[in-house]
């Protein structure tokens, strides 16, 4: 395989509102938690970094209130646009290689963005610059390498199928420049970036309806790559969609790890 450019699972594609709508379901609650937990409330200013769908930019929204501001930014903003009312801005916005869309904020939060992002640290750099100080971040990502296994209990051939297009699938990201143990990565690299108080936790989904409908959702949307890249088989695909909607697997997601600190 050679080496590939652009994003893997493009938001314009039919799949990928299943996608967002899956990992409000799993990962809203651990995303809430740690926000509640800075006391972000009325007045802040917040930057959502590669936001993707709404779920977190409205409930940021009705945290910071008329008085504060949340500016959402994406490569591609179809799927966050619809929330583009006060105090919410969308704005089309590279964050590995535009300077941030303001300064002085409160709280900068960005999940399962920066895995995917060519120049990871100058991300991270500008999302720590455009902190007033004392500001928070937020880094969530996962680390597929981790745990790189879609089925952990792999008892039979219909789990050997599901770990075999995973495979497939951390294949097609890697090429295409993902670092897939970057989530693990997050603690050191923000203690190096100067934030203070750094933490971390890691929130790990073996089975849920939601991860269900991620699998499905994802393997649709790379089907085609997945094909012509040799990874898989129009058969193979259609046999493991069937076997996911039985509902009879377990289907786990790679560990999310969430980082936090605060600027000096």
């Amino acid at each position: 395989m050679t080496r590939s450019d652009g994003y893997l699972l493009d938001n314009r594609q039919s799949e990928a509102g299943q996608r967002f709508d899956a990992f409000a379901t799993l990962f809203d609650p651990t995303t809430f938690r740690h926000l509640e937990g800075f006391g972000v409330g009325p007045g802040w200013r917040v930057w959502e970094v590669g936001a993707g769908g709404t779920s977190v930019v409205s409930w940021l929204a009705k945290k910071v209130g008329p008085t504060g501001k949340v500016i959402a930014t994406d490569i591609d903003t179809s799927k966050v646009a619809s929330a583009a009312r006060p105090p919410i801005e969308v704005r089309v916005h590279d964050v590995g290689a535009e300077e941030p869309p303001g300064e002085g904020f409160d709280l900068v939060h960005a999940r399962l963005v920066l895995v995917h992002v060519p120049d990871r640290e100058r991300a991270l750099h500008s999302m720590i610059k455009s902190l007033r100080p004392g500001g928070r971040l937020l880094v969530e990502d996962a680390d597929p390498a981790l745990q790189p296994l879609l089925c952990p209990d792999e008892h039979g051939p219909e789990q050997q199928l599901a770990n075999r297009l995973r495979h497939g699938f951390r294949e097609l990201l890697a090429d295409r420049g993902a670092d897939l143990s970057y989530g693990r990565k997050l603690p050191r690299l923000l203690r190096e970036a100067g934030l203070r108080r750094v933490e971390a936790d890691a929130y790990f989904p073996v089975t849920s309806p939601a991860c269900d409908v991620l699998e499905s959702a994802t393997v649709r949307q790379i089907r085609d790559q997945l094909v012509t890249a040799g990874l898989a088989t129009d058969e193979d695909i259609d046999r493991h969609l069937a076997n996911v909607a039985s509902g009879t697997m377990d289907l786990a997601t790679a560990p999310m790890i969430s980082a936090w600190g605060r600027k000096a």
